[in-house]
């Protein structure tokens, strides 16, 4: 298959998979006005619903505009060489090819950061704003991104060079090699992520002695689960909007409430969504994901290993020279369609795992405080309540609120 051919099937993959998006977005806000479930009648009050209203068709709008924006400037750089220009221009630097790599991509992920920053920044300070749920400063926005930024150079680029290293000493293999070293990588960030990375963003202090913390213990040792990691990180610094996590597995376990959560919910309902959480891990979800997410990376790299030496996906993406890290941007462009059946997998998985979680949490606690909670979570956050089911199918990887409470119910 010659380069000219793959620059067309990449170009059609791309409109392709707008057009589709669109299409998506297009008949989930058709739906938006749909009258809302009997049973999440009381979620909403009027004039709150109306803000929900607004609030998902301003969202909806703004993701039509970026999503076109990425879509042109994406196309832009193909048909005018944009990868070309980069590619000469880190050649004229170095001729080694890890430093070449890390350039290369390190120019397009800051320079594609850079083009988008104004949609982040509207969306934070315009939109998030309009609604009340922001709460970050400029200061701490512009402060996030810099440290983003340090971390995917010092991750990203660390696992670039340790695979490009792999490639030139085992090349055929080397997608083996790379698949077991980003597996040990991915269980030490699973092990560790709440340790190292995320005090680098927020604050998390251990959940204080009380009435809530004496709850949540006497739950946790009535169905024999050791939790003595429970941490309220503060979340509000940046949104109003409500979460609760479990990472970790072992003795590195951890449950993480949001402190809007804990203002939000009473105590008899965030013992419910701790319910919720400690489900997943009796129901090994973690592990299950965990074990998904290292077979898919896998499946990635032996795909790439089967293309990589083609200079064909090199010239495809409109370079002159062949290289493994052009290669890699024309493998990843014509890989869209695997990347979506995987995510459709995986969000299918997911969504089962939460009705089990929920099963589990109304069999060992209860089912009605679990059911307040998420109908408060989703008066908090103006959840769309009539989401379409086709959109739900391939986006969602949790089950839409009535059918979670219907589950709860049955």
């Amino acid at each position: 298959m010659n380069h000219q051919l793959l620059f067309i099937i990449i170009i059609s993959l791309l409109v392709l998979q707008f057009a589709w998006e669109t299409w998506l977005n297009f008949l989930n806000a058709r739906h938006f006005s749909d009258p809302v479930p009997e049973s999440l009648s009381d979620v909403y009050e009027e004039e709150q619903y109306a803000k929900s209203q607004a609030y998902k068709y301003i969202n909806y709008r703004f993701g039509l505009v970026t999503s076109a924006f990425s879509l042109v400037l994406t196309l832009l750089v193909l048909f005018l060489g944009g990868f070309e220009i980069i590619d000469q221009w880190v050649r004229s630097i170095t001729d080694r090819t890890i430093p070449m790599a890390l350039l290369f991509f390190g120019l397009i992920f800051i320079g594609t950061d850079l083009l988008t920053l104004p949609f982040s920044y509207y969306h934070t300070f315009v939109i998030e704003e309009r609604f009340g749920f922001n709460k970050t400063t400029p200061r701490l926005f512009f402060i996030d991104k810099l440290k983003s930024w340090l971390l995917m150079a010092m991750i990203g680029g660390g696992i670039m060079t340790a695979v490009i290293l792999l490639y030139q000493l085992s090349g055929a293999w080397f997608w083996l090699y790379a698949w077991l070293l980003i597996a040990v990588f991915t269980v030490f960030m699973n092990l560790f992520y709440s340790k190292l990375i995320v005090p680098l963003f927020n604050k998390q202090t251990p959940l204080e002695n009380g009435s809530l913390r004496d709850k949540i213990e006497a739950y946790a040792k009535g169905v024999g689960f050791e939790l003595k990691n429970i941490f309220i990180i503060d979340g509000s610094k940046r949104s109003t909007k409500a979460n609760a996590y479990f990472s970790g597995f072992g003795k590195e376990k951890r449950v993480t409430l949001f402190d809007t959560l804990v203002n939000d919910l009473e105590e008899e309902e965030i013992v419910a969504v701790l319910a919720h959480e400690v489900g997943h891990y009796k129901k090994n979800h973690i592990l299950i994901n965990l074990a998904v997410a290292i077979l898919t990376t896998g499946l990635t790299l032996f795909l790439l290993s089967l293309f990589i030496n083609n200079p064909e996906f090199s010239l495809a993406i409109g370079v002159s020279q062949p290289s493994f890290h052009a290669a890699l941007v024309g493998f990843g462009l014509l890989y869209s369609p695997v990347s979506e059946c995987t995510g459709l997998l995986m969000n299918y998985i997911s969504r089962k795992f939460e009705y089990q979680a929920d099963h589990y949490a109304k069999s060992t606690y209860s089912a009605e405080p679990l059911i307040s909670s998420l109908k408060k979570l989703s008066k908090n956050n103006l959840s769309n309540l009539t989401p379409h089911k086709t959109y739900v199918f391939v986006h969602y990887s949790h089950p839409p609120l009535k059918d979670r409470i219907r589950e709860l119910r049955a």
